[in-house]
């Protein structure tokens, strides 16, 4: 756990990095806002992620460069991050669209829930949401349990939320996503979707890179939600986000999360992005990706450099084709998830708090020695090794 004085100690030496107003007014901006789904919300096209937020100067920068669109969730930075948030957009309010989270589960009843809302509400500083997301849904029956869509009908009708939607970016993230567009359940789903999960796109680069081509669930599902004109953000649109890696292959200002991020926005199954601004530099980087879809074409290199270095190191976002894998019954798919959330994003409170819900995680894998879920990742990734190392790491 994070000591509230370490964390002050962190925002205190990043607020002192912020640059001067002079490098901050050559910044770029947003420069296309979207309407989202059937809500006729306007958000920008690129949206403020807030799960390693720390400081309220990021979240000005952002505002300050177009972006209308701030997502967050009572549980990051242990509700730090909706508290500088409501610091930073007050006075704001009315300019911008603001998305929540809570993880109601599947025995939440109303009151659990509205008392969830209502906190997050309070570290806001605000008295209504846009939109309220059941968190990190990776299980039909959350979306099952009435209290949820009781509870949402109710906040909707006393004006404390707008919308309603699901997020989710977990091993079954398709069929939970397929049963709550199927039941009327989403005006807006937030779901992890990258160009990774494109088996058209992957097939072109796989002429000119080796990797294993990508069977996605995800596209058509995604089709589904268009059809019925459910609003769709996209996230963890950099594919595990190693930008470090791709530094060298990037020329003439052309970086690899811009370009993925273009692949993204110019996709006709999503209508915004969202992602995680933790510098004033990567904002500014992220933010230059706007209104860039005629960039495109030139983006094919990076992206397949990326797809081709990462195949044997990312866990696919509701792929499971691992499920069953491992005869202890270890989730070898969310084990994965979580320790990228250490080893990729370094976010190790994180990674240590959605690793802690698995219950006995890859525990299983410290005393196995027969490995029989080598092999049961159709992209190659070495599983024993790394639910071996999750488990040192996170257990």
């Amino acid at each position: 756990m994070v000591s509230r004085r370490n964390f002050l100690r962190t925002t205190a030496a990043l607020t002192a990095a912020v640059p001067a107003a002079s490098v901050l007014a050559n910044a770029p901006e947003i420069k296309r806002y979207v309407e989202l789904g059937k809500t006729g919300l306007k958000v920008s096209e690129i949206g403020f992620g807030s799960s390693s937020l720390q400081t309220a100067e990021l979240v000005t920068h952002a505002l300050d460069r177009g972006v209308n669109y701030f997502d967050t969730a009572e549980s990051y930075r242990f509700g730090w991050s909706e508290e500088a948030m409501g610091k930073a957009l007050k006075g704001q309010r009315h300019n911008i669209v603001l998305a929540s989270k809570t993880k109601a589960q599947a025995k939440s009843n109303e009151a659990d829930i509205m008392k969830a809302l209502e906190g997050s509400l309070k570290r806001l500083q605000t008295d209504y949401l846009d939109i309220y997301f059941n968190h990190a849904v990776n299980r039909i029956d959350r979306m099952q349990n009435e209290a949820w869509a009781n509870f949402t009908e109710k906040a909707i009708t006393q004006g404390k939320i707008r919308f309603r939607g699901m997020s989710g970016h977990g091993s079954r993230l398709a069929k939970c996503l397929d049963y709550s567009i199927d039941n009327d359940l989403v005006d807006v789903i937030l779901c992890a979707y990258n160009f990774g999960e494109d088996p058209d796109l992957i097939a072109r680069l796989r002429n000119t890179f080796h990797f294993a081509a990508i069977q996605s669930d995800l596209p058509p599902i995604l089709d589904k939600a268009r059809e019925k004109n459910i609003g769709v953000i996209a996230m963890k649109t950099l594919m595990g986000a190693r930008l470090n890696d791709m530094r060298k292959f990037e020329t003439d200002g052309r970086t690899y999360a811009q370009a993925a991020l273009r692949w993204v926005l110019s996709s006709p199954r999503v209508d915004a992005a969202i992602i995680s601004m933790t510098s004033i530099s990567n904002i500014n980087e992220y933010i230059s990706a706007s209104q860039q879809a005629d960039e495109i074409i030139g983006d094919a290199g990076l992206l397949g450099r990326y797809a081709s270095l990462q195949s044997g190191n990312y866990c696919h976002h509701g792929c499971n084709k691992c499920e069953g894998a491992c005869p202890q019954g270890v989730d070898i798919a969310e084990v994965l998830r979580t320790r990228m959330y250490d080893v990729d994003y370094g976010n190790k409170a994180l990674a240590l708090e959605d690793y802690a819900r698995l219950g006995d995680g890859a525990s299983a894998c410290l005393g196995c020695d027969n490995q029989v879920c080598s092999g049961a990742c159709p992209y190659g990734i070495p599983i024993p090794e790394f639910t071996l190392d999750a488990a040192k790491r996170l257990g």
